[in-house]
C-alpha cells in the first residue's frame, strides 16, 4: 500500500512538472511578440529622437533613437494602450492589437507655431509676424482692466494711445493712426462696427477674451491689407482636449462713477475634444467727476454675453461662437453748445457751462449701440502637408445717437443706423517643411447699411451696399539665426450708395460738373444720386529677423498698404450729434497709400533688458478731417469739420526698459515719441499723440500670499505742434474771433497705485484681491486727444477694488 502510494505520488509530481514545463514553454513562445515603429513630426515628417513610448498595461517603456525608431520585445498577444510623449509636444495615446511582430508608426504635434511664447518687455509675445513690431497683453493685464475699455487697456503698450470722447469712449491709436486704419480682429472675425466715427469705440466686451496682440503696422496681411496703423487681435484662451472644468468670477467696485462691474465665465472641456464656454458681464456707472466738479451726463451701462462651443482636436475641429454686446453711453451735457460764442466761452472757461448733482440717469445727448456676432469655423490638418481653415461670420451693428432736441419732447434717435455684414474666408498653410512655410487665403464679404429715414433729421450716412474680395499669399523662410518673411495681398471693394444732396451743396462743391451722371431723381430742393465706386488696392510686406548670439533680436520690416475710403469720408453730410459737429465728406476722395519702414532691436541681459523701435511712415493721399468753420443750425452752433486728402509723414520711436535690480524689486519704463506733418502744406498734422513717459516700480513677495504692489508715473508732454486755430464770426462781438479748437492743453503728470493678494480657498479655489488707484494725487488736467477737452477737465481720483474668484 505504501509502495503503491509512493509510486502514485511520483507519477503525479512527474505529470505536474511535465505539464508545467509544457505550459511554460508554450507561454515563452507566445510572449515573444514585438512592437516597433517610428516617431515623426505630424507637420513635416521629420524624425523625433528621444520620444518616450510606454505600453501602459505592461508598464513597458522604451525610447526612440536618433532615427526615430523604437522596439519593444517579449509582449504577449492582446490589445494594449500605447502612450507616446516628447518634450514640448502633446502626449498621444493609441489603442493597438499585438499578435506577433507588430509595426506602429506614431506622429506627434511638434511645431514652432505652438511654442511661440517668450517673455519680452511689457509682457508681450511676438506671434502674428516675425519681422514687424508686435506686443501682447495677457489675461492678467486684461483682468485688471475688467471695468475699463479696450482702448484704455491698450495704453499699457508703448506706441499705443487713444482718441477719447470723455472717459467712456476710447478709440485705439497705433503710431499716430486710428479709425479705419486700425483693424480689430475679435476671435478671428474682423469687427464691422462703423469704426469711422471719432466717438465710435470698438463694440467689444474686453472680458470675453484671453489675450490681445497688437501688430504695429500693416505687416499682418492675412487679416487685411488696409491696416495702415496696425492690427489688434483679440483671442480667447486656448482650449486643450483634457477633461476639466474651471471658471472665474470678477467683481469690481469703482469710486469715480459710484458703480462697478461683474463678469463670470465657466469652461467645460472633455478629453474627446468637446468644449463649452458661456460668459456674461455687466457694468453700470453714474456721472463721473473731475477733482472739482461733476461731469454731468457721463454715465454708462454695458451688457455682454457670449457662448463658445465646439470640438478641438489636433487633426481636425470646429467651433461656433455667438456674442452680444449692448452699451448705452451718455455724452457730457456741456458739449452741446448753442452758438459760436457759447463754444468760445466753453473753450476759455475753466468749468463746463452745465454742472448738475450726481445721477445715474442717462440723458440726451447719448448713444446706444448693440452688436451681434456669430461665427462658424472648421479646420482640418493634412498629415505631412498643412492645415485648411474655413470660416463664415455674421455681424449686425445697430447705432442710435440721441440729440438734445429743442422745442419738443421727441425722444427719437437723430441717427439710426443698422449695419449688416456677411463674411466668408478660407486659408491653407503649408508647413510640412521645417524651415519654410507658405500660406494663402481668400475673402468675400457683403455689407449693407440701412439708415432709418424716420428720425426727423437729415441722414448723415446714406443707404449703401458694399462688396469686398481679397486674396493673399505669405511666405516664411528660416536659415540658421535668420528668419525672412514676405507677402502680397490684393483687395477689391465696390460701394453702391443712394443719397440725397441739397442742390445748393451739390453745386457749391462742384459736383454738378464732375458727377452729373450720378443724378437719378430731382425732388424740390435736392437731388437723389447713385454713386457706384470701385477700388482696387495692393498691399505687401517684406522683412527679416536675426537672433544674435548675445541674447539680442534685430528685426526690420517694410510694409506697403493701401486703404479705400470709408462711407463717412465719402458721404458725410450733416450734423453728427454725438460728435457735436457738422461733418462733410467728399465724393472725390480716393484711396490712400502707406509706405512704412520699421526697425526693432531687443536685448536681454541677466537683470535688465530693453527694446527700441524706430519707424517712419509716409502716406500719400492721406485722408483727414479737420475744423474749418462754424455753422448755425436750428439746434445750435456747431464746428464744421471737413474731409480732405494730403501727403503726410509720421516719424517716431518707442523705447521700453525693464530691470530686476533686486530679489523682490523691479521697474518698467516706456517712452513714446512721434511727430506728424502735412508735407503738402508744410503744417503739423492734427491729433498726433504727444510725447509720453511712463515708469513703474514694483515690489513682490510670493511668500506673503503672492503680495505685489506697484507705484506708477505717467508724464504726458504738451503737444506743441498743432495746426493753426480757425477764425469765425461772433454774433456777440459782431466781429471775427479766433476759435482755439486746435490749441493743445498743458502737459500733465499722473500717479497711480496697484496692489494684489491671493488667498487659497480649498484645493482648487483661489480668491485674488486687488486695489487700483488712478490719478492718485487727484490732479486736474486735460488731454489733447480727448475730444471733450474744450468743455471740461478729465477724471479725478478713482479707486477700483477687484475681487477675483478662480475655481
Amino acid at each position: 500500500m505504501n509502495l503503491y502510494m509512493l509510486k502514485t505520488f511520483n507519477i503525479t509530481v512527474l505529470f505536474i512538472v511535465m505539464f508545467s514545463n509544457a505550459f511554460y514553454g508554450q507561454n515563452t513562445v507566445a510572449c515573444k511578440a514585438s512592437l516597433s515603429g517610428t516617431v515623426t513630426d505630424y507637420h513635416n515628417k521629420t524624425i523625433l529622437e528621444k520620444a518616450t513610448i510606454v505600453v501602459l498595461e505592461l508598464n513597458k517603456t522604451t525610447y526612440s533613437d536618433s532615427t526615430g525608431k523604437f522596439q519593444l520585445n517579449e509582449i504577449c498577444p492582446g490589445s494594449y494602450t500605447v502612450s507616446v510623449a516628447h518634450p514640448e509636444c502633446n502626449t498621444v495615446t493609441v489603442d493597438v492589437t499585438i499578435d506577433g511582430p507588430t509595426s506602429l508608426d506614431l506622429t506627434l504635434e511638434h511645431h514652432l507655431e505652438e511654442l511661440d511664447e517668450v517673455k519680452v518687455i511689457g509682457q508681450a509675445a511676438r506671434e502674428k509676424t516675425n519681422t514687424a513690431s508686435e506686443q501682447r497683453l495677457n489675461t492678467t493685464v486684461l483682468e485688471s482692466y475688467s471695468t475699463a475699455t479696450l482702448g484704455e487697456a491698450l495704453r499699457e503698450l508703448p506706441g499705443v494711445s487713444s482718441l477719447n470722447t470723455g472717459a467712456a469712449i476710447t478709440k485705439p491709436i497705433i503710431h499716430g493712426l486710428s479709425g479705419s486704419r486700425i483693424l480689430v480682429l475679435n476671435d478671428g472675425v474682423r469687427m464691422q462696427d462703423m469704426e469711422w466715427g471719432d466717438e465710435h469705440a470698438p463694440n467689444i466686451d474686453i472680458n470675453s477674451n484671453g489675450s490681445v496682440s497688437v501688430v504695429k503696422g500693416a505687416a499682418a496681411l492675412q487679416y487685411g491689407g488696409d491696416a495702415i496703423g496696425g492690427t489688434i487681435v483679440l483671442e480667447p484662451q486656448r482650449i486643450f482636449p483634457k477633461d476639466t472644468l474651471y471658471g472665474k468670477t470678477l467683481l469690481n467696485g469703482v469710486s469715480n462713477g459710484r458703480g462697478g462691474s461683474m463678469t463670470t465665465e465657466i469652461t467645460k472641456i472633455y478629453d474627446n475634444g468637446w468644449f463649452f464656454k458661456p460668459q456674461v458681464s455687466y457694468k453700470r456707472l453714474g456721472d463721473q467727476e473731475t477733482p472739482d466738479y461733476v461731469l454731468s451726463n457721463t454715465g454708462v451701462q454695458e451688457n455682454g454675453a457670449s457662448i463658445h462651443v465646439g470640438k478641438n482636436l489636433f487633426t481636425w475641429g470646429w467651433d461656433a461662437r455667438y456674442s452680444y454686446y449692448d452699451a448705452e453711453i451718455a455724452i457730457l451735457r456741456a458739449s452741446h453748445i448753442g452758438s459760436t460764442d457759447d463754444l468760445n466761452r466753453a473753450i476759455n472757461n475753466g468749468e463746463p457751462e452745465v454742472i448738475r448733482p450726481f445721477t445715474y440717469d442717462l440723458l440726451n445727448p447719448r448713444q446706444k449701440v448693440t452688436h451681434h456676432l456669430g461665427k462658424l469655423r472648421f479646420y482640418k490638418r493634412f498629415e505631412g502637408l498643412g492645415k485648411l481653415t474655413l470660416q463664415y461670420d455674421f455681424q449686425q451693428n445697430r447705432r442710435l445717437e440721441f440729440d438734445v432736441r429743442r422745442g419738443d419732447n421727441d425722444d427719437r434717435a437723430s441717427i439710426d443706423l443698422e449695419l449688416t455684414t456677411h463674411t466668408f474666408n478660407g486659408d491653407f498653410k503649408w508647413d510640412s517643411k521645417p524651415n519654410f512655410q507658405l500660406q494663402t487665403g481668400l475673402l468675400a464679404r457683403y455689407q449693407e447699411n440701412f439708415p432709418n429715414p424716420n428720425t426727423g433729421v437729415r441722414r448723415l450716412i446714406p443707404d449703401y451696399e458694399r462688396f469686398d474680395a481679397g486674396l493673399f499669399l505669405l511666405g516664411e523662410y528660416r536659415y540658421n539665426n535668420f528668419t525672412f518673411e514676405g507677402g502680397i495681398r490684393f483687395d477689391f471693394m465696390r460701394i453702391d450708395a443712394q443719397k440725397f444732396y441739397r442742390i445748393t451743396r451739390w453745386e457749391n462743391e462742384g459736383y454738378d460738373e464732375e458727377f452729373s451722371d450720378l443724378i437719378i431723381d430731382a425732388q424740390d430742393s435736392q437731388f437723389l444720386v447713385n454713386p457706384v465706386f470701385d477700388y482696387h488696392t495692393v498691399s505687401g510686406t517684406v522683412g527679416a529677423r536675426w537672433e544674435t548670439l548675445n541674447s539680442g533680436t534685430l528685426k526690420a520690416n517694410y510694409a506697403l498698404a493701401q486703404r479705400a475710403p470709408n462711407p463717412s469720408e465719402l458721404f458725410s453730410d450733416g450734423l453728427h450729434h454725438s460728435a457735436a459737429r457738422i461733418e462733410l465728406g467728399d465724393l472725390r476722395i480716393d484711396k490712400e497709400t502707406s509706405h512704412k519702414i520699421s526697425v526693432s532691436y531687443q536685448r536681454n541681459f541677466r537683470s535688465w533688458g530693453f527694446t527700441i523701435e524706430p519707424y517712419a511712415n509716409f502716406v500719400q493721399d492721406f485722408i483727414l478731417i479737420e475744423p474749418t468753420d462754424v455753422e448755425f443750425t436750428i439746434r445750435g452752433s456747431f464746428p464744421v469739420w471737413e474731409y480732405r486728402q494730403t501727403d503726410v509723414r509720421l516719424l517716431g520711436f518707442d523705447l521700453s526698459v525693464y530691470t530686476d535690480w533686486a530679489k523682490n524689486w523691479s521697474t518698467n519704463h516706456t517712452f513714446s515719441f512721434i511727430k506728424g506733418r502735412d508735407i503738402s502744406l508744410e503744417i503739423p498734422l492734427i491729433n498726433v499723440p504727444p510725447v509720453s513717459f511712463n515708469n513703474s516700480v514694483t515690489f513682490n513677495k510670493p511668500e506673503w500670499n503672492d503680495f505685489e504692489v506697484s507705484l506708477e508715473s505717467q508724464y504726458v508732454f504738451r503737444q506743441n505742434e498743432t495746426p493753426d486755430d480757425i477764425e469765425v464770426f461772433s454774433p456777440q462781438d459782431q466781429a471775427d474771433i479766433v476759435l482755439q479748437v486746435n490749441t493743445a492743453p498743458p502737459a500733465y503728470h499722473l500717479m497711480g497705485l496697484r496692489s494684489k493678494l491671493e488667498f487659497p480657498l480649498g484645493n482648487k479655489t483661489i480668491l485674488t484681491t486687488s486695489l487700483r488707484v488712478n490719478n492718485l494725487l487727484n490732479t486736474s488736467y486735460r488731454d489733447y486727444l480727448n475730444r471733450l477737452r474744450y468743455f471740461a477737465d478729465d477724471l479725478g481720483r478713482n479707486f477700483i477694488l477687484q475681487l477675483k474668484l478662480s475655481y
